[in-house]
């Protein structure tokens, strides 16, 4: 995924939310990544955790 991305993001308990990747930041353990969401217009970071599956919480929108 990279900056203006469509995406949908994981939160907890409700359904997932669509938003806008405002930034990328890669580390060792997954990437994090900066998303515009309604409620939150200038950002909040998610991280997405290398081959854990339940650790991605941003994911292209469909």
């Amino acid at each position: 995924m990279k900056v203006n991305d469509r995406v949908t993001v994981k939160t907890d308990g409700g359904p997932r939310r669509p938003g806008v990747v405002l930034a990328v930041e890669a580390f060792n353990e997954g990437t994090m990544y900066l998303v515009s969401l309604e409620d939150y217009p200038l950002g909040i970071w998610f991280f997405n955790e290398k081959d854990h599956p339940d650790g991605v919480f941003v994911e292209l929108e469909n």
